[in-house]
């Protein structure tokens, strides 16, 4: 088995790569037939293999790398603890109008930061570990590369595996456009950012999307002269245009170079530095970096799956599954990011218990019944659940849309962070809410009321009529929800309750 490390390295990576991809692995003997074969031990897969394993189900699961998946390695796990070390450092920079001395003059080791994401993203891998799938769950791990050889038998290390049914979980990687001497001068991408051992004084960021936006801002709280660059029109193109708005407004105001509407032209290579070229509006611009960070999308992971043998059909967008999950060949299934346009791992966690009954109990359950949240970890937060009004009003639905400043939100007054708003879709006549978009600095908790709701087919005045506590940030649903209630105050209904209550008076 060939050795994997994880870069930089260090006793906390050494550690993680002895949970996620130990170098003395043996893999097992396979025996019999398989309930289920997992190829993939990212979000999706994991949840497979724990779940039918936990309900008696004899399980495989293959790993070609680390176990954990994008997320623990080089996603939600590190961004995370990455933007905790931004936000304290703003923070700290930040904080005179709470009495807090100090300011610009603070220190920051950007080293000790990414030890301590290192740190915790080892703690967590404990988790996801080989040893603990085999040793507390009885599933068969098996590290390789895992291959069809046929509709039901799959091939990892020389070893054939037969199964009664498969899932499919590869996910996705991250993926660079085609820009002239990009690969030749070099880049970063979400995989590869957190090796970092030094800051670069000078960064340039391509794509305005999630990753791309997260990482431009905390580098910049670090330090890092940021450029980011951005073929659209606007940052976070499919969110909400006021959310992007009131983050335009911040990068702004936190020193970010944002080029927008630009088109990289070419990238070279000059000694250490990296020259960045790009046309906008006619006009070509040039900016002389340090590294450069491509956060511009991802693609499935389907070379070397063996599909065709496996009568799996796919495309460019992954393996196609139907609404249960359920491919070409009625014994695979697949779910995660290699089939799914919402590459999150809370989605890829929901897709994997749907296929599990589908695939092992013969149910029925359906992706498209899914409410599917998701949130950028900016700061402030942007957060959404459900439709935009632009998706209503295409389906045909009239939209009545409600919306409190976080201004007027106590707590957000108190904590200083009054920068954003909550939202809400209705159908036009009802409290049945469509949609709802939060923007704070802890949107994507505040959120989750309303996935409750939408899942739940709960209206805005079931919220209304639920007490929550004050002062908290959240109240601005609450608020959302009395907003709505004040809608129904008609003048014909208005001046109803006037003459019932005078007629009380007598």
């Amino acid at each position: 088995m060939a050795a994997v490390s994880v870069l930089p390295d260090t006793p906390e990576n050494r550690l993680l790569t002895d949970n996620v991809h130990p170098a003395d692995w043996t893999n097992p003997e396979p025996s019999g037939r398989y309930n289920l074969v997992v190829i993939g031990a990212g979000a999706a897969g994991l949840i497979c293999a724990t779940g039918a394993a936990s309900l008696g189900g004899k399980v495989a699961l293959i790993e070609r790398h680390l176990m954990g998946g994008d997320c623990l390695n080089v996603g939600c796990v590190p961004s995370k603890g990455l933007l905790r070390a931004a936000k304290a450092v703003y923070d700290a920079r930040s904080a005179a109008e709470f009495g807090v001395r100090g300011g610009e003059s603070i220190s920051f080791d950007f080293s000790a930061a990414m030890e301590r994401m290192r740190r915790l993203r080892t703690e967590i891998s404990n988790h996801d570990s080989a040893k603990r799938f085999r040793d507390e769950l009885g599933v068969d791990v098996f590290i390789g590369e895992g291959r069809f050889t046929g509709p039901n038998i799959v091939e990892v290390a020389g070893k054939q595996l037969l199964f009664k049914k498969a899932a499919i979980c590869s996910g996705a990687r991250a993926v660079a456009p085609p820009i002239p001497g990009l690969a030749e001068a070099g880049y970063l991408t979400n995989e590869t950012v957190f090796s970092l051992t030094e800051l670069p004084p000078r960064l340039a960021v391509i794509g305005a999307g999630p990753i791309g936006c997260e990482l431009a801002q905390a580098f910049t709280r670090f330090g890092s002269k940021i450029t980011l660059i951005e073929q659209g029109s606007h940052i976070l193109g499919r969110e909400d245009r006021d959310a992007a708005e009131i983050l335009h407004q911040t990068f702004i105001r936190e020193g970010i170079d944002l080029q927008l509407d630009a088109r990289i032209l070419g990238v070279e290579q000059h000694g250490t530095e990296k020259i960045v070229r790009f046309e906008q509006h006619g006009s070509i611009s040039v900016v002389t970096v340090d590294q450069i960070l491509v956060g511009a999308g991802r693609a499935p992971n389907i070379k070397g799956l063996g599909l065709e043998s496996a009568e799996v059909k796919f495309d460019n967008s992954g393996v196609t599954v139907n609404d249960r999950l359920q491919t070409s060949n009625r014994d695979i299934y697949a779910a995660g990011d290699i089939c799914s346009p919402f590459k999150f791992t809370h989605t890829a966690d929901a897709m994997a218990r749907i296929l599990l009954a589908n695939a092992l109990f013969k149910g029925r359950q359906k992706v498209s019944e899914l409410t599917i949240p998701w949130c950028t970890y900016t700061d402030p937060e942007i957060a959404h659940v459900g439709l935009y009004e632009q998706d209503a009003e295409a389906k045909g639905v009239k939209v009545t849309t409600l919306t409190v400043p976080l201004a007027e939100v106590d707590r957000a007054l108190l904590d200083g962070e009054t920068s954003g708003f909550a939202r809400v879709h209705l159908k036009t006549g009802t409290d049945r809410i469509l949609g709802a978009t939060i923007v704070a600095r802890h949107a994507g908790e505040i959120l989750n009321e309303f996935s409750l709701a939408v899942t739940s087919g709960l209206g805005l005045g079931a919220i209304a009529r639920t007490i929550h506590p004050y002062p908290t940030q959240a109240e601005v649903i609450k608020k959302l929800a009395d907003l709505y209630n004040r809608t129904r105050l008609t003048p014909l209904v208005k001046r109803a309750l006037a003459g019932w209550l005078k007629w009380q008076r007598g």
